[in-house]
């Protein structure tokens, strides 16, 4: 009989494995129908949908492994990554999806205001490791041309077999976007894959914006993961990404 493993689990979703079968339940039936929407649209391997109802979704497992996950050195050789470079170069020179996505603007830069403030008005984290990530997030206000992007390319949400991307999976956030914000993602934590990712994407990577979406990111994530039962402060996590700014360059 196959375990039912929960996969993520938090307020707004769940992911569930039940052998090679994914089931992921939303309580926002119009985000599973934008990320159905996006994996049709989207020019590289996703995996299988198998069948939906109105708040759930039903995928079937990828071949090969993920790149490999936050906090833990990743197995993926660096033809593995140069290949998720390439993929993702694909699908950011596509036409732009119908649905608007994530950016940074005045709305994000107030949150960012009001999330720092509350880091250390709460504890959190220490006022001078708040004060320099926010000073090499400011990199990421900036003029972009927006993209195809997926919105939440975490490593472990990319598939490979030896050199060869087999699937990406989690589009529920995929909409116009920058560039940027999809290399850093898939990056965070691992800062020493980031050259080998690159040698696929190719040209035309900001490393300032990159660096500025590794602090942004983890800024905005600290409090909301350390309240929803997980733990920014494990090793190789968003912490230690803060951290990692301290002594290297702003741009």
């Amino acid at each position: 009989m196959d375990e039912v493993k929960v996969v993520v689990a938090h307020s707004e979703r769940v992911t569930l494995r039940v052998g090679d079968v994914f089931l992921k339940v939303d309580g926002d039936p119009a985000r599973l129908d934008a990320e159905a929407e996006a994996m049709a649209a989207a020019p590289v391997p996703t995996a299988p949908i198998l069948w939906r109802q109105p708040s759930v979704i039903a995928f079937g497992a990828l071949p090969g492994r993920a790149l490999g996950r936050l906090g833990e050195p990743s197995p993926a050789s660096p033809a593995a990554w140069a290949a998720a470079g390439a993929a993702v170069r694909t699908l950011h020179d596509a036409p732009l999806p119908k649905r608007p996505g994530r950016r940074a603007d005045s709305l994000v830069r107030a949150e960012l205001e009001s999330e720092c403030e509350l880091l250390v008005a709460k504890g959190l984290l220490p006022a001078d490791l708040v004060a320099r990530n926010r000073a090499v997030a400011e990199a990421a206000f900036r003029p972009f041309t927006p993209v195809f992007a997926h919105g939440d390319l975490q490593l472990s949400h990319v598939f490979t077999d030896g050199d060869r991307v087999t699937g990406v999976l989690d589009w529920s956030e995929a909409g116009h976007g920058d560039p940027m914000f999809d290399l850093a993602t898939l990056t965070l934590g691992h800062e020493e894959r980031l050259a080998d990712l690159l040698a696929g994407y190719g040209p035309a990577a900001d490393l300032a914006a990159i660096r500025a979406w590794w602090s942004l990111r983890s800024l905005l994530n600290v409090r909301w993961l350390a309240e929803h039962g997980f733990d920014p402060f494990a090793p190789g996590c968003e912490v230690d990404v803060l951290r990692s700014r301290m002594h290297s360059p702003a741009s």
